[in-house]
């Protein structure tokens, strides 16, 4: 079985974060643009709603054991609202560990897609410069959801 490089790193590390990289950029990303040139047999998009720590926990917890089993086969993207949006800035305003700031660094080196919804923003009065770099904006974080669902992914709500 010829194995991809994504898959031949997460063999490697063992850790379930696997190796291809995301190649959205933020001026020309959509709704649906996910870092697979195909599409994926596994499709899911979890909410990121809250800024709690075991929440937050559990959500990147659970991207990277399905990373791990799923490998190239899987589609991954966390579409982040309200209190949520604070995991992706880079000076959030509630408590957020600079654990799992780091962790959705790695995710999203291995191709987890993470959006920030823009109304979310403009109640924060917050701008892309306020994201950290892996952040994608979207208009409306839930049409952004909605959008997903309709293209095929699961809708995940932990």
């Amino acid at each position: 079985m010829k194995m991809t490089k994504r898959r031949q790193f997460l063999s490697l590390l063992g850790i379930g974060l696997g190796g291809a990289g995301l190649t959205l950029t933020k001026a020309n990303a959509h709704h649906t643009d996910t870092h697979f040139e195909d599409k994926a047999a596994h499709r899911l998009v979890y909410q990121c709603n809250k800024a709690d720590h075991d929440y937050i926990e559990h959500l990147l917890f659970s991207c990277g054991e399905m990373l791990r089993k799923y490998g190239d086969d899987i589609e991954l993207v966390v579409a982040a609202f309200g209190p949520g949006l604070n995991l992706l800035a880079k000076r959030p305003k509630r408590s957020i560990s600079p654990l799992h700031q780091q962790r959705v660094k790695s995710l999203s080196a291995y191709g987890v897609r993470f959006q920030a919804c823009g109304n979310t923003m403009i109640s924060m009065k917050w701008t892309e410069i306020d994201l950290i770099e892996e952040a994608v904006q979207v208009p409306i974080g839930v049409d952004g959801i909605m959008q997903l669902q309709e293209s095929g992914f699961s809708y995940i709500s932990l």
